[in-house]
C-alpha cells in the first residue's frame, strides 16, 4: 500500500449521499431451533452479554440444526461455518451464532445447507451441527440470535422453552429522516487515514468485529475499512465480517468527521498500526496470514518451535487374561516389578532435578502395598500376572480420575506409565526403551508419560503437543526443566495430524499451527535462530549485574523445584532463588519429610546458590495438590478451598517443622521464608507467631525475614496493611490472574484469554508495588509474567525491581533489562493501565519496544 496510508489529514465537505425512506418494515422472527430462551446477559461471552454485538437473545439448542427465522437472503456465511447472517425485509441483518468460541472448531461439526446470496423462506434449513461435539469442545452451546444492523427490536420475550417455529420477537427498520441527512451533509469533516494489520488469530469474526464497532459508537465520524478494492462501514459488524479479513491482512482505514482522528486512535488500541511495526521480524508473533486451522491448548512451557510431527502412539499391550499356577503368576509379577525397579535405578543414576524427583516418586508407587496387594488378590482370583497388574492399576487410576482434585487426575498418568513399564517387562521387552526421533520433532501424544519423556532424544526434540494433560503434570515439569515448549489439552484433533507434517508450535500464545506455508516456517526459523544468537550473548553476560540504561539495578532470581536445580541456576546468572517450591519434598511419598531431611535439602540449595538469597515458600498444598498422608476432603472448587497457608495453619506441627528446618539451613547462607496464599494480616500474624516461637526455641541470632505472597485480590487490596508487618512482598502472577479474571488456569478453552497482562491484573500489581515502596519493602514477581519479555518493561515501570523466572530464562531477562530505561518503562506502565484489554496492552508494548530485543 502507499505510504500515504500512514497518516494523511485534511478537511472536506461530507459528500456521501443518504437515501431517504418514508416507510418502515416490520418482520416477525421465529425460533430457528427448539431449546430454552436465555437473556444475553447469561451468555458466557462479554461481547454478547454486554450487547456489543447487538441486541437480541440466545437459545440453548435442543436440535442439531438452524432453520431460517424469517424470509430473507443469506449475506454472510463464515468460513468456520459456525455463524451466518440473514438479511430480511427492510435491510435488517440478523446474526445467528451457534455456540460460544466455536470459531476455534474451524468448521468441525458444522454442515452448511445454504450459501452466500441464497434466498430462503422461513423454516428452510440453514445449518446443521454436531451438538454433542460443541458441548464437549466449546465453553457453551448458547446460540445468540442478534439484530446487528438496520432496525430495532420490539418486545423481547422472557426466558422459556420454545419449539422450532415459535414466535420470538419482532424487528422494525428505522428510516433515515431528512433532518438526519441534511445534518450529516452539513458537517465540515476532518479526514484521517491509516493502514493497519489485523491481529486476531481467527480473523475479523463476530467478536472482534463487534468490539471495533462498539469502540466507535460515541464518535462523530464516518469510518470505512478498505481491503483489496472493497470497503465496509466500520460501524457495521456484518459489513466488517463480509470483507473476509484473516490474521495479518493489511487494511486502510478512512475516517471523516469531527472525531476522525479520535476514531483512528480507538482502532490503534485494537489493530496493529503499520506505521508502528518497526520491531524486527524475529520478535513478532507467528500469526500466519492464511492460518485458519490452529489448535488452541493450555500453555505448559512457553516458547516457539518449528518442526515436523512425530506421533508417539503405543498400542495396547496384549496380556493373557488367565494363565498357569497362582505361584507361577505371583513370581512373574515379582520378577517384573524387580526388572522395572532396576531400569528405573539405571535411569535415575544419570538424572537430576525434576526427572530425578519424578523417578523417586515412581519408585515409591512401584512398591505401594495397596497396589501390590490388589494385584496379588486379582491373581489369586484367577487372573494372569499381566491381567492382575492391569486391573489393580486401573482400579486406582479410576479412583484418581474420579476425584475432584486436578492434581490427582494428572497423577493418574504416573500409574498408567507404571502399568506399561511392568507389562513390557512381563513380555520380555525393555521397560523404558529409547525412542529415536527425526530432527526437530514435535512429539504428538494423547498424554505423554514421564518414562516416555525420559527416553526421548532431547537433541532432536523441538516441542511437545498433547491432546490431554495439565500444566502441573509430571511431564510438564520435566519439559519446563529442559526448556521444551509444550502445549497440552489440544483435544483429539491433534492426534489426526499426519506424521512428518510441518508444524509451528507457538507456546507463547497457546497455538499449534497445523498447515504453515514454507514462508511462515522460514520466518519462524529466522526468529528462533536470532533468539539463539541473543541467548548465547546473554549467557556470556549472565554473571554481570542487570542495570538499566539509566543505572537502576534489577535483580533476576530463579524459580526452583528441586535441590539439584540450584547450582545450574547460579551458573545461568541467577541472583538467587525467588521461589523455592518446597512441595517436591512432600508430594508422592507416604509420610512427611522430617526436620533433618528438610534441613539437609534446604542447606544443599543454599550452598548451590553460591551466596544468592534463597526465598523458601512454605508448603503450598491443598485441594489441587493433596498429600496422601494428610487426606483432605473432596472440595467442589479446590482453587477456592483449603490450600496454601490455610492448609498449613490447620496443621501447625507440620508448619513448625518446616520453619525450624528453614531456620537451621539459614546458617549456611542467605535465606528468607515466604508464606503462600495469604489474604490478610490476621493470617500472617498467626503464622508469624509460630515462626517467632521457632526462632526463640532455636535461639537464632541472625535474622531470617518472613514475607508473603500476593496471590489473591484480597491480599492486593490490603497490601498496604500487609507491608507494615511482612518483610517483603512477592506477587504470584499465575494465581493472581486466575482469581482477578475468574478463569481457571487449567481450562483449555480459556487458555488464550487468561493473560496476566490484562489491565485489571496490572492495576493490582501497581497497587502492591506502591504499597511496598511506601513501606520500604521489596516487591517481586515470581509467576510466569516475570519471564514474559513483553511484561518486563511494564513490571519495572510499575515499581517491581525483582523478577523470578525459570533458570533458563535468567540470562535473557537480565539482558533485556540492560536495554531498558526506567523512565520510559514508567511512562509505558502508566499508559497501559488505561487500556481496555490484554491484547491492547501487548500491542502498546510492542510499539514502544521498537527493536529492543527480548
Amino acid at each position: 500500500m502507499s505510504a500515504v496510508c500512514a497518516g494523511a489529514t485534511g478537511t472536506s465537505l461530507g459528500d456521501r449521499s443518504h437515501s431517504l425512506e418514508s416507510t418502515m418494515s416490520r418482520v416477525q422472527l421465529r425460533a430457528p431451533c427448539a431449546g430454552w430462551l436465555l437473556p444475553l446477559s447469561e451468555v458466557a461471552d462479554a461481547v454478547f452479554s454486554t450487547g456489543l454485538a447487538g441486541p437480541g437473545l440466545a437459545i440453548e439448542p435442543l436440535d442439531d440444526a438452524l432453520y431460517a427465522p424469517a424470509d430473507g437472503t443469506v449475506i454472510l456465511m463464515g468460513a468456520a461455518r459456525h455463524a451466518l447472517t440473514l438479511r430480511v425485509a427492510g435491510g435488517m441483518d440478523v446474526l445467528m451464532h451457534v455456540g460460544i468460541d466455536t470459531v476455534n472448531l474451524h468448521g468441525s461439526g458444522f454442515e452448511c445447507c445454504v450459501q452466500d446470496g441464497q434466498e430462503v423462506r422461513q423454516g428452510d434449513c440453514l445449518l446443521r451441527f454436531d451438538l454433542d461435539l460443541i458441548a464437549r469442545e466449546a465453553p457453551s452451546t448458547a446460540t445468540p440470535i442478534l439484530l446487528v444492523s438496520g432496525g430495532q427490536i420490539i418486545d423481547l420475550p422472557t426466558p422459556r422453552p420454545v419449539q422450532r417455529g415459535d414466535a420470538l420477537f419482532a424487528i422494525e427498520s428505522e428510516p433515515e429522516t431528512a433532518e438526519k441527512s441534511v445534518a450529516a451533509n452539513a458537517i465540515v469533516a476532518t479526514t484521517a487515514r491509516q493502514c493497519f494489520r489485523i491481529p486476531f488469530e481467527h480473523g475479523l469474526h463476530a467478536r472482534p468485529a463487534a468490539q471495533l464497532v462498539s469502540s466507535l459508537k460515541s464518535l462523530q465520524a464516518d469510518v470505512r475499512v478498505i481491503h483489496r478494492g472493497r470497503d465496509a462501514n466500520a460501524r457495521s459488524a456484518i459489513a466488517l465480517m463480509s470483507l473476509g479479513l484473516v490474521c495479518q491482512d493489511e487494511v486502510e482505514v478512512l475516517a471523516e468527521g469531527p472525531d476522525a482522528e479520535a476514531a483512528l486512535q480507538q482502532l490503534r488500541h485494537q489493530l496493529v498500526p503499520l506505521a508502528a511495526l518497526t520491531t524486527p521480524a524475529e520478535t513478532l508473533p507467528v500469526a500466519p496470514a492464511a492460518q485458519t486451522d490452529a489448535l488452541l491448548g493450555i500453555i505448559a512451557v512457553r516458547g516457539l518451535a518449528v518442526g515436523v510431527a512425530y506421533r508417539l502412539v503405543e498400542p495396547e499391550l496384549e496380556v493373557p487374561a488367565r494363565a498357569g499356577a497362582i505361584t507361577t503368576e505371583l513370581a512373574v509379577l515379582a520378577h517384573s516389578l524387580a526388572t522395572v525397579a532396576a531400569a528405573q535405578t539405571r535411569t535415575r543414576a544419570r538424572a537430576n532435578g525434576a526427572l530425578a524427583a519424578i523417578l523417586d516418586a515412581h519408585a515409591v508407587l512401584l512398591t505401594d502395598p495397596e497396589l501390590q496387594s490388589r494385584a496379588e488378590a486379582e491373581i489369586r482370583a484367577g487372573a494372569s500376572a499381566g491381567a492382575g497388574w492391569r486391573l489393580a492399576v486401573r482400579h486406582h487410576v479410576a479412583l484418581l480420575q474420579g476425584s475432584h482434585h486436578a492434581l490427582h487426575a494428572e497423577r493418574a498418568a504416573d500409574l498408567v506409565d507404571l502399568e506399561r513399564q511392568v507389562l513390557r517387562a512381563m513380555l520380555g521387552q525393555d521397560p523404558m526403551p529409547d525412542r529415536p526421533l527425526p530432527e526437530q520433532a514435535i512429539v504428538i501424544a494423547d498424554e505423554l508419560l514421564p518414562s516416555q519423556f525420559a527416553q526421548l532424544d532431547l537433541g532432536r526434540l523441538a516441542a511437545l503437543a498433547m491432546a490431554r494433560g495439565g500444566p502441573s503434570s509430571h511431564v510438564a515439569l520435566l519439559a519446563a526443566a529442559r526448556g521444551v515448549p509444550t502445549l497440552m489439552g489440544l483435544g483429539s484433533a491433534v492426534l489426526q495430524i499426519e506424521p512428518g507434517q510441518a508444524l509451528i508450535l507457538d507456546a507463547d500464545r497457546g497455538a499449534l499451527h497445523r498447515t504453515p506455508t514454507d514462508a511462515e516456517c522460514a520466518l519462524a526459523r529466522a526468529r528462533l535462530e536470532a533468539q539463539r544468537e541473543r541467548d548465547a550473548v546473554a549467557l556470556r553476560e549472565a554473571a554481570k549485574p542487570a542495570l538499566t540504561q539509566d543505572g537502576v539495578p534489577v535483580r533476576v532470581h530463579a524459580n526452583l523445584g528441586a535441590a539439584d536445580e540450584a547450582a545450574p541456576a547460579a551458573a545461568h546468572g541467577a541472583d538467587g532463588c525467588g521461589l523455592l517450591r518446597t512441595e517436591f519434598l512432600f508430594l508422592d511419598r507416604r509420610a512427611a519429610p522430617d526436620e533433618a531431611e528438610q534441613t539437609q535439602e534446604y542447606t544443599r540449595i543454599v550452598q548451590g546458590l553460591n551466596g544468592g538469597m534463597l526465598t523458601l515458600r512454605t508448603l503450598d498444598v491443598g485441594g489441587d495438590k493433596p498429600l496422601p498422608y494428610l487426606p483432605i476432603a473432596a472440595e467442589e472448587n479446590p482453587a477456592l478451598g483449603i490450600r496454601g497457608l490455610r492448609f498449613s495453619l490447620r496443621h501447625p506441627d507440620l508448619l513448625a517443622v518446616q520453619f525450624r528446618a528453614a531456620l537451621k539451613a539459614a546458617a549456611a547462607g542467605p535465606l528468607r521464608v515466604m508464606l503462600p496464599m495469604v489474604n490478610d494480616l490476621s493470617e500472617f500474624r498467626t503464622a508469624k507467631a509460630c515462626f517467632d516461637a521457632c526462632v526463640a526455641e532455636l535461639n537464632i541470632a541472625a535474622p531470617v525475614s518472613l514475607g508473603v505472597m500476593i496471590e489473591t485480590p484480597a491480599a492486593a487490596m490490603l497490601a498496604e496493611q500487609l507491608a507494615t508487618e511482612a518483610a517483603f512482598l512477592s506477587i504470584g502472577s499465575n494465581d493472581l490472574s486466575q482469581y482477578v479474571l475468574a478463569m481457571d488456569r487449567g481450562h483449555a478453552a480459556l487458555a488464550g484469554a487468561l493473560d496476566a497482562m490484562h489491565p485489571a491484573v496490572l492495576r493490582m500489581i501497581s497497587m502492591v508495588a506502591k504499597a511496598g515502596l511506601a513501606a520500604g519493602r521489596s516487591v517481586s514477581v515470581c509467576g510466569g509474567l516475570a519471564g514474559d519479555p513483553e511484561a518486563v518493561p511494564v513490571l519495572l515501570g510499575l515499581g517491581v525491581a525483582e523478577l523470578s523466572v525459570v533458570p533458563r530464562q535468567v540470562p535473557r531477562i537480565k539482558q533485556q533489562a540492560r536495554q531498558l530505561r526506567l523512565a520510559e518503562c514508567q511512562q509505558l506502565a502508566a499508559d497501559v493501565l488505561s487500556l481496555p484489554s490484554a491484547d491492547a496492552v501487548r500491542r502498546a508494548v510492542r510499539h514502544t519496544l521498537q527493536g529492543v530485543s527480548p
